[in-house]
């Protein structure tokens, strides 16, 4: 049987989880379809999820269209949630994108397509709620070819559109005389020999032509095809199905290739059980297998661990699962794998790591437990909420051992966070304002050294010499040899490489150093004396030094922009935008709407998101994406360091060494 994992992505209430459900009750899944209003849809089973109207995590369903199996993963479509729906992005083969026809084509729509475009992710666009009042399905398809693709190709129209009779109708060239010449003309723009075929007098195309090619198209992400309905009523369902089926690429199993799985989720089960979601991409697994984890760290390294598999259950039907070996194109819950992380890759690593497309989240704030004996529930339920999504990058409170940091998207992603500590593990919390979270480069380069003089003791068994510089921009940490490979034991070369990176998480100023070259250019050791913690003891102190003659400079990040102003409040925009520190550009006039595009630093982001229904009398438009970082103005912002020994003190790092021996 082939295999279609499929993703339901969309703009928070375009109506993406009762589409889910429509879909889940046409192909037999469930006999009543569930609201999201009453809290009873199959997807969204968290309690919060259901209180809130919203997805918080994907989930996962499973049914069959005729020979094909498809595994349906529904997305949050809430912007806080977006490292939630890059995991989910990484393991589809198709998506449907959901827009509301009476909203139309909203923010977090555009950066959806725009990602969905990069990864080459085939995709489907289907308009929903063509019976609610104000439904403007033709206004929409507009706005779909204007601002999310020109390669849109409606295969469906709407009929008594805004009102409870609203039907969708399939287009072809029996119902529309234009509808194989403006195909047509879209294929043919896309592929030279269709071009060539659609143009020769002497054949005539058929209707399979056409179809085997907007297939061929679709598949490759080339063109995308729309189709009209309600997810409310069903109706156009049986439209977007065929689609779904016809149009977008299945998997089909290669168990005789090596295993090639994704982690895109880490849940726990009822006895609190460590329960991964895997996405095999190539070959078999099942019970009692052992695999290799590969992860990738935030500066990029790939490290490894082995892992067995106790149980594994494959998604068959619905959200149920039965017990045997998952091949290419399943989804399967495994238990057993010690450590594993959501981004790991199980079994045989083919190439570097993907590229995320969504930045980390550039807000972090210090969740600290209302009652201080709770402070050990509390780092208990952060790390493992921590397993369920890295991008939290959880660590220890600098200043109060009782607290935590961690990393967020917004606000609305916080109060998920203080619900779930109360209702999933009885822990209620406060939250310190949220600060920027800023990055740190070398600006000059320095060199320092620790040598080892066995008359008299430096304090470390170690000889380390450490060059500092800058890297090409968005290198991360580059860890360098000037040194044969062989004048250490191959533990202590790791012990330096690995308390490089550890030590550059927190600069001059207490914020990562990025894009920064660090050489090792001396070593030296005494046997049997020394040991790999001399050199992750002494490593910290050279390293500051060096990166202290070298200097840095704290980076903010920044966010570009695009804004749509109605005519009569562009000057008020304008004028609120310079007050903000934003760098607009030209605006540019489209009938009675201006659009800008500009930068901005990101911490002002969510304020001026706030203020801009306000300024443009509710009918502005605001899109914003993290776009790297530049120097921060002014006085520049430190952020407290760690608890433990501070390399930059010399004499207090020594002391702490001293006192630990």
């Amino acid at each position: 049987m082939n295999k279609l994992n499929l993703g339901i992505l969309a703009h928070v209430d375009a109506g993406k989880t009762s589409l889910t459900e429509r879909l889940l009750h046409r192909t037999g899944v469930i006999d009543e379809v569930g609201s999201v209003d009453a809290g009873t849809t199959q997807t969204d089973s968290m309690g919060l999820e259901r209180q809130r109207g919203i997805t918080i995590r994907s989930a996962v369903a499973t049914f069959v269209l005729d020979d094909l199996k498809v595994n349906l993963i529904d997305t949050p479509g809430h912007a806080d949630f977006i490292s939630e729906v890059e995991r989910a992005l990484r393991v589809l083969d198709g998506a449907v994108l959901v827009v509301s026809a009476v909203e139309g084509v909203q923010p977090q729509t555009r950066i959806l397509m725009r990602t969905l475009r990069r990864l080459d992710i085939p995709t489907l666009v289907f308009v929903n709620k063509i019976d609610r009042k104000g439904a403007r399905p033709d206004g929409v398809l507009r706005e779909i070819r204007d601002r999310l693709t020109p390669a849109a190709v409606a295969l469906s129209a709407a009929e008594d559109a805004g009102t409870p009779r609203a039907r969708a109708t399939a287009l072809g060239p029996d119902t529309d005389p234009e509808f194989a010449v403006r195909v047509g003309e879209l294929l043919a723009d896309r592929n030279d020999a269709f071009l060539t075929a659609y143009l020769d007098e002497e054949r005539v195309l058929t209707e399979r032509d056409y179809a085997e090619e907007l297939a061929s198209q679709t598949a490759r992400g080339l063109v995308h095809p729309v189709f009209l309905g309600s997810a409310l009523t069903g109706e156009g369902l049986d439209h977007l199905v065929c689609g779904i089926r016809e149009l977008l690429p299945s998997v089909h199993d290669s168990q005789d290739a090596p295993l090639r799985a994704t982690v895109f989720k880490v849940d726990r089960g009822v006895r609190g059980e460590t329960v991964a979601y895997l996405r095999l991409i190539s070959g078999t697994l099942g019970t009692r297998d052992s695999v290799t984890l590969h992860r990738v760290d935030h500066t990029g390294r790939v490290t490894e661990h082995a892992g067995r598999i106790t149980a594994l259950r494959v998604f068959e039907r619905g959200s149920a699962t039965s017990d045997t070996r998952a091949t290419a194109g399943d989804i399967a819950q495994a238990r057993g794998l010690k450590d594993v992380r959501v981004g790991d890759r199980a079994g045989h690593l083919d190439g570097p790591p993907p590229r995320n497309f969504f930045a980390p989240p550039s807000l972090e704030t210090v969740i600290r437990p209302e009652r201080p004996a709770d402070a050990g529930r509390l780092h208990a339920a952060l790390r493992m909420l921590d397993e369920q999504d890295p991008s939290i990058d959880l660590r220890r409170d600098e200043e109060n051992a009782a607290g935590a940091v961690v990393r967020l998207y917004g606000e609305v992603q916080k109060e998920i966070l203080v619900s779930t500590l109360a209702e999933s593990f009885g822990v209620r919390v406060r939250f310190d304002p949220t600060r920027t979270v800023c990055i740190e480069k070398p600006v000059g380069t320095g060199e320092a050294l620790i040598e080892l003089d066995t008359r008299t003791h430096n304090y470390f068994w170690a000889t380390v010499g450490l060059h500092v510089g800058p890297a090409e921009p968005d290198a991360g940490i580059t860890f360098r040899l000037a040194v044969e490979l062989g004048s250490l034991p191959l533990a202590f070369h790791k012990a330096i490489e690995e308390t490089v990176h550890t030590t550059l998480r927190h600069g001059l100023s207490g914020w990562q150093v990025t894009d920064c070259a660090v050489t090792l250019t001396r070593t030296g050791f005494a046997s049997p004396v020394s040991a790999a913690d001399d050199f992750r003891e002494a490593t910290p102190l050279v390293l500051m030094d060096a990166l202290r003659q070298a200097g840095t400079q704290v980076h903010e990040p920044v966010s570009s922009f695009e804004l749509e102003v109605p005519a009569a409040r562009l000057s008020l925009v304008l004028a609120k935008l310079a007050e903000s520190g934003a760098t607009p550009g030209v605006p540019t006039a489209e009938r009675d709407i201006f659009r800008l595009e500009g930068t901005m630093p990101t911490r002002l982001v969510h304020d001026f998101h706030q203020r801009v229904p306000g300024l443009t009398g509710g009918e502005g438009v605001f899109l914003a994406e993290h776009r790297g970082y530049r120097p921060a103005a002014g006085q520049p912002p430190v952020r407290p360091r760690p608890e433990g020994p501070n390399p930059l003190n010399r004499d207090e790092y020594i002391l702490h060494m001293l006192k630990r021996v």
